[in-house]
């Protein structure tokens, strides 16, 4: 009589229950990492800005131009202040093109309204911000949120003499 050797390996049962236990934490895992994923790109968006806002001072030193910052309902855009013709126009620098925001992402704007903007109140591309060729800036706060929820707000701010300041959610209000 020939003998067999006891059976090893897995059932077929064995395996599904461990693969519907890999897919349900599989699942959870995506799950608790995309609840972050809107806290992550309006971080994104807002680091975005402030480069670019530190960018624009910088460049308005060096350069002794006057660059302004348009915010707009979807995004924003800078501008330059064309001394002959003493009005604000497109810039042609690429790195200063419009850019938008999600739909979700909502900006709030706290602007000096008796600082001096170098426009008329006729021109088209009258920006919001200046950024000028002293180093001064018109001083502004913004805000970032996602949606009407104000409890993960980013703050970029400048009295108009200091640097930009990004106070973060939870944090100490120090730059990054």
């Amino acid at each position: 009589m020939v003998r067999r050797a006891p059976a090893s390996g897995f059932t077929l049962i064995e395996i599904l229950v461990v693969l519907v236990v890999v897919g349900l934490l599989a699942a959870l895992a995506v799950l608790n990492l995309g609840g972050g994923s809107q806290q992550r790109e309006l971080q994104n968006h807002v680091r975005e800005t402030y480069l670019l806002m530190q960018t624009a001072s910088e460049q308005a030193v060096l350069n002794n131009i006057e660059l302004g910052l348009l915010l707009e309902e979807d995004g924003y855009r800078f501008v330059i202040l064309d001394e002959r013709a003493n009005e604000w126009t497109e810039t042609t620098e690429q790195m200063f093109r419009e850019r938008n925001y999600p739909e979700w992402l909502v900006l709030t704007e706290y602007i000096e309204s008796n600082t001096p903007r170098l426009a008329s109140e006729e021109d088209r591309l009258r920006p919001d911000i200046v950024f000028f060729s002293s180093g001064e800036t018109t001083p502004f706060e913004v805000e970032f949120t996602i949606g009407a929820d104000s409890s993960y707000m980013h703050v970029l701010a400048s009295d108009g003499l200091s640097a930009l300041e990004w106070r973060k959610p939870g944090g100490d209000g120090e730059d990054e």
